[in-house]
């Protein structure tokens, strides 16, 4: 049986600031009470996944290799809405409260409607529509290739 991915874990610098931008985002976040509050806040999603968030001191009880968090992120946390329309305005909400917008929400060639916002920390959080056959269009090229 291949591995199930049931946990994300995010390595925040400011809970606070974190938590504040998952609620925007829509997500129902309850922090513990008492000193875990500010070190350790979980997420419940459909599906039996769970969205960690993890201070850098708590994420260095359970990983050793733990790095200083730097520069930007490469992995996209994505998020599927329920329509189009959804995305542009859960886009608008999240960056309306201050967050960044790295990609505004665009029709993408495979046919969803898809937007990127940053948490706090520069992860890039991924907001996609279903797909529609009848939107999807030829992927561009990349360096030169089609």
């Amino acid at each position: 049986m291949p591995p199930v991915l049931n946990q994300v874990n995010i390595v925040v610098r400011d809970m606070e600031a974190s938590v504040e931008f998952y609620r925007r985002l829509g997500l129902a976040v309850d922090p513990p009470p008492g000193q875990w509050a500010a070190h350790h806040v979980e997420v419940k999603l459909p599906g039996d996944i769970t969205i960690e968030l993890d201070s850098t001191a708590s994420a260095k009880i359970w990983n050793k290799g733990a790095q200083p968090l730097v520069g930007n992120r490469s992995v996209i946390i994505g998020f599927a809405l329920s329509s189009r329309d959804e995305v542009d305005d859960l886009y608008a909400h999240v960056t309306a409260g201050g967050y960044v917008g790295q990609q505004e929400p665009y029709d993408a060639f495979w046919g969803s409607r898809y937007a990127i916002v940053e948490d706090p920390d520069g992860n890039g959080i991924g907001l996609m529509s279903p797909m529609d056959p009848t939107m999807r269009s030829a992927p561009p090229a990349i360096n030169g290739v089609e």
